[in-house]
């Protein structure tokens, strides 16, 4: 007969709740320490890339589709082919494939008590924003993501936390370091718990949330305080809710073979010599591409808000939802880090105009923007696995807390039970091997300490 028994857990392993645990100060000051390292982190990396993006296209800082769509197609070509020599020549010098996205992050809580290399990781983080600056079709948020970890990573050596207290607080980094990147200090501490960590107990809310909170309030000493996106107020309809109800599962299908895309593209990634041909094809290719289609370059935030506005012809929609997730896992399969964020935002963003566009066949008189802010916040939940994230994302992404959020929410709840039932991982579990997969599963499972 198998024992049900819970095994006693150690004081020094629990998460303090108060200031009277043991160790409390050690653990909160690594809290407040991991937040503010990883908001000055977020705004330095942040301030690289407009570097990089300004002078590599020769015109804004921030709009990488505008400049691009007013430079020559040599620099198009130029521009990429110097992307993919520096990933080439990153990737030799790192010694082994770039973990990108924050699965080594993910690999690091759950099956190494949050320990990750600290300069191989950083490294990662800054070829990553070169490249992503350089319009390589991959996100900006996966360096910031990792500097926050490893931050964690350092304070939870220097107070001599517990392997427990240490997952949470590497979780708490990755976290951190998202909301910083975006200004969304609620959504990263979400992300924090729900998708790095996988639980969502109430010990673990108050770290997560100091450590955004912190983390966004540095960040914006140096970052604006503003909105990533600038969308109008949409009404909710009875169309909207129909449509929603029935795109849904329609995204959460989408998402399972965006997923399986991602897992194909990390399996594959390039070993030995093929390291440096592997980025000198793909992101060639994409320069070249990118010609035709700039909205191809970068991270996808351009395309998106175009979308959210309703500003992107019908034809170029149905072209883009094809070719944009496409550059995105070819660079992935390169062997070229950057992060997933945006990308699968902006696939939902896409997904969600084209099925829009149908509807408004049937149904006319709702703006496109909204299907597509829907489909953005669809796709998010179901390819990160993180509802409630996905959702609080969404409305301080776009500032507006009212105006979407009852489709929002029925979109999102429907996309991922359909994800779900058919396929348990996540975009950042790509990396994860079906057996570490299920004994993810078990480990999230086993009730917080």
């Amino acid at each position: 007969m198998v024992s049900t028994q819970i095994p006693p857990i150690d004081s020094h392993d629990v998460i303090p709740s108060t200031l009277h645990r043991p160790g409390a100060m050690r653990f909160w000051l690594a809290v407040v320490l991991t937040g503010i390292a990883t908001g000055i982190g977020a705004a330095i990396l942040t301030r690289l890339l407009e570097l990089v993006q300004y002078v590599s296209w020769s015109g804004s800082a921030t709009n990488v589709l505008e400049a691009a769509q007013h430079a020559t197609p040599w620099r198009h070509i130029i521009v990429l082919l110097g992307a993919a020599l520096v990933t080439g020549v990153g990737q030799m010098v790192l010694k082994r494939p770039s973990s990108g996205n924050g699965i080594d992050t993910t690999e690091a809580i759950w099956f190494q008590a949050g320990r990750m290399p600290t300069f191989l990781t950083l490294g990662s983080a800054l070829l990553s924003v070169i490249i992503v600056g350089m319009g390589v079709s991959l996100g900006r948020e996966g360096a910031p993501k990792q500097a926050g970890a490893v931050f964690a990573n350092l304070f939870c050596d220097k107070e001599d936390l517990s392997d427990e207290q240490r997952r949470l607080l590497v979780a708490c980094g990755a976290g951190a370091g998202m909301g910083a990147a975006y200004g969304v200090p609620l959504g990263g501490a979400l992300f924090a718990l729900e998708v790095m960590r996988g639980k969502l107990a109430l010990r673990y809310v108050l770290p997560a949330l100091l450590a955004s909170l912190i983390a966004v309030g540095v960040s914006w000493l140096a970052l604006p305080d503003a909105p990533t996106y600038i969308i109008p107020s949409y009404a909710m309809s009875a169309s909207v809710l129909l449509w929603a109800l029935l795109a849904g599962p329609i995204a959460g299908l989408a998402s399972v073979g965006y997923v399986r895309m991602v897992t194909w593209a990390y399996r594959h990634r390039p070993q030995g010599w093929q390291r440096f041909a592997a980025p000198l094809i793909v992101m060639t290719s994409l320069g070249i591409v990118s010609i035709w289609f700039p909205q191809l370059l970068g991270n996808g935030k351009d395309v998106s808000e175009l979308a959210f506005t309703g500003n992107v012809a019908p034809l170029l929609l149905v072209t883009l939802l094809f070719l944009k997730p496409a550059a995105t896992v070819l660079c992935m399969r390169s062997g070229a880090p950057g992060g997933m964020f945006t990308p699968s935002l902006t696939a939902g963003a896409l997904l969600g105009g084209v099925l829009g566009l149908a509807w408004s066949y049937l149904w006319p008189g709702v703006p496109p923007g909204l299907y597509a802010l829907l489909g953005a916040g669809a796709v998010l939940a179901a390819t990160t696995q993180g509802p409630i994230s996905a959702v609080v994302l969404m409305l301080e992404l776009t500032d507006r807390d009212r105006s979407f959020i009852l489709p929002l929410l029925l979109i999102v709840c429907s996309a991922t039970v359909m994800s779900r039932t058919i396929e348990p991982r996540s975009i950042y579990d790509a990396r994860l091997t079906d057996e570490e997969l299920q004994e993810r599963q078990r480990l999230r499972d086993l009730p917080p300490q």
